[in-house]
């Protein structure tokens, strides 16, 4: 599971490992540089959960602009008083901008949906992709202009707590951030204290640092916050087809033969095997 590290010392106390099959995507669980220095292979599961993440994605987005927690929990709690123009107002959503920051798989099918949403789509990465729904930015242009953002990166060195005080402080102070990628993406501090100084509008988050996260941690706190378990593949199909993935990428592996999701091939001519 991504929530169980794979590293040297586990490596050295485990020498018979032959494969790991990570049940993700990203694989920032997993020392690969260590995998591959031991010939041990490195699978992942990519591509099965694009469809499933993109749909968190827009549940997160949609219930922090329509603020609703808030409201089940008005229901639930009998806070909900006599109706009022200015009660629990949230945002609007079409024809707003939506800003996606990583254009990979899932970034590209969270711009597809926005279309229904009339959305102006703007995006940034490392490079334009030539097919990609929306319009190519630099990051700056992106947070300034956009009511929405979208985190859609692995977590690597680059991109570790990128989401700082001054990458909130380049947002608009109505925007809304929503993370369904890696929780290291974010400074939850930062994040907490933006959301605190209403430095912007809200966020919705799958994903943190560390998970589960403590009930008693600060974020939880923070005003405007909407947050889930990391459910991201969370259907039974998805589920289902990244396991059957992971098992066949191990039985590939303990066969001889060379897994289809094979994160490190290098790992194949260590120690005489290809």
């Amino acid at each position: 599971m991504l929530t169980d590290r794979v590293d040297g010392d586990l490596l050295d106390a485990c020498p018979r490992i032959r494969v790991v099959a990570n049940m993700a995507v990203g694989y920032d669980n997993i020392d690969v540089a260590a995998c591959t220095a031991r010939g041990v292979l490195v699978t992942n599961t990519p591509g099965v959960l694009t469809d499933t993440t993109a749909d968190m994605t827009w549940a997160l987005l949609l219930a922090a602009a329509r603020r609703l927690p808030e409201g089940e929990r008005a229901v639930r709690e009998g806070a909900w008083g006599p109706w009022a123009p200015t009660w629990l107002l949230g945002q609007r959503v079409t024809g707003a901008t939506l800003g996606i920051i990583g254009p990979g798989r899932i970034g590209a099918a969270v711009a597809r949906r926005a279309a229904a949403f009339e959305m102006r789509v703007l995006y940034h990465g490392r490079r334009p992709q030539a097919d990609f729904p929306g319009e190519y930015v630099n990051l700056d242009e992106l947070l300034a202009q956009s009511d929405y953002v979208s985190i859609h990166t692995p977590l690597t060195a680059e991109t570790a707590e990128m989401c700082d005080d001054a990458f909130f402080a380049r947002m608009q102070p109505h925007a809304i951030f929503v993370n369904t990628a890696r929780g290291g993406g974010v400074d939850q501090v930062a994040l907490a204290r933006a959301l605190r100084d209403g430095v912007i509008g809200g966020a919705a988050l799958d994903v943190t640092t560390p998970e589960p996260l403590p009930v008693h941690d600060p974020l939880l706190d923070a005003p405007h916050l909407v947050i889930a378990p990391h459910l991201g593949s969370a259907t039974e199909e998805t589920r289902t087809r990244m396991a059957d993935l992971a098992v066949d990428g191990l039985l590939a592996g303990l066969t001889g033969q060379r897994p289809q999701h094979l994160v490190n091939p290098d790992a194949l001519a260590v120690g005489g095997r290809r």
